[in-house]
């Protein structure tokens, strides 16, 4: 068929929105999502979902939106000229996930929707999305099952994809001015039309549900970890890199503020504490000092 639909791709996002609320809530065993809905002046809303302060899950967030204007910020035209005097709509579900726990790891994914339209031409429209995760205190078993899940759901759409996209999410995810990745990866994705407008859609729905697959067994396995305070104080050390890469790097996020988007539902990504120290040196040997040899690109398969 491959008409452009967007009221398809806003139907699935809400109801994958729901399903990701759902399975984080069961797996957390007493936090619940709060709900904020939200309009923007500009044209569009969304409904934010914060759990704060659960059994698991200190911190964790879950955004649909979808926005809408007559015309882009510089940031976006600049590099794609043809968006200029079009109007256009952006759909998304996006999720951060910070555990209470340092063995279980953050969790970032996204899964998004563009198009920019013209009277008398042919509409403008992409996907995108994917998803990484960032351990504190690593497991290669761990590593090896959110990297082998990828696989799987990129397999039915080509050999290609899944090496294209982890290559994509390894280079995208890196702190430049740290010389390291923000975790061990996953996927990443952006301006997917190359394949017609069903079989684009097909495989970001796979990776918006396969965040489930990827991520809870790894949140149920870590997350009766016994813990002392030396591992909750490196945890908020690294949260730090997390709040750099966001602020500095992240599309999504300067996007989102540069064009008039909802400061506290961009900012929901933010852990709820952080810390810097300075110059810190990780002891030789130690369980902190490990994780180095994870955050550089890899193939954990």
């Amino acid at each position: 068929m491959n008409t452009v639909n967007i009221n398809v791709v806003i139907e699935f996002f809400k109801s994958l929105q729901d399903k990701i609320c759902h399975a984080l809530e069961t797996a957390d065993g007493s936090g619940k999502f709060i709900e904020d809905n939200w309009q923007r002046t500009e044209g569009g809303g969304g409904r934010t979902r914060v759990l704060t302060d659960g059994s698991v899950i200190e911190q964790g967030g879950v955004n649909f939106s979808v926005v809408s204007g007559d015309k882009l910020p510089p940031s976006a035209t600049a590099h794609r000229p043809e968006l200029a005097g079009r109007k256009w709509q952006a759909c998304g579900v996006s999720l951060v996930i910070h555990p209470k726990n340092p063995f279980i790891p953050t969790s970032h994914a996204n899964v998004r929707f563009f198009i920019a339209e013209k009277a008398g031409e042919a509409p403008v429209w992409w996907f995108g999305g994917g998803f990484d995760l960032t351990p504190f205190y690593p497991f290669k078993e761990d590593v090896v099952h959110w990297h082998q899940t990828a696989k799987d759901i990129c397999q039915p759409f080509g050999d290609e994809v899944y090496p294209e996209y982890k290559k994509w999410c390894d280079d995208y995810f890196y702190l430049k001015h740290r010389n390291e990745t923000r975790g061990v990866g996953g996927l990443f994705f952006d301006d997917l039309n190359q394949w017609g407008f069903d079989k684009c859609y097909a495989f970001m729905q796979a990776v918006g549900e396969g965040f489930i697959d990827a991520y809870i067994p790894l949140l149920e396995k870590r997350k009766a970890t016994p813990f002392n305070e030396q591992h909750r104080q490196f945890q908020l050390y690294r949260r730090g890199r997390y709040v750099e890469f966001n602020l500095v790097f992240d599309r999504g996020t300067l996007f989102g503020l540069q064009s008039g988007g909802r400061t506290e539902s961009i900012l929901m990504s933010m852990p709820p504490l952080a810390r810097w120290q300075y110059n810190f040196q990780a002891e030789t040997g130690s369980a902190e000092a490990q994780l180095q040899d994870y955050l550089v690109p890899q193939d954990w398969l």
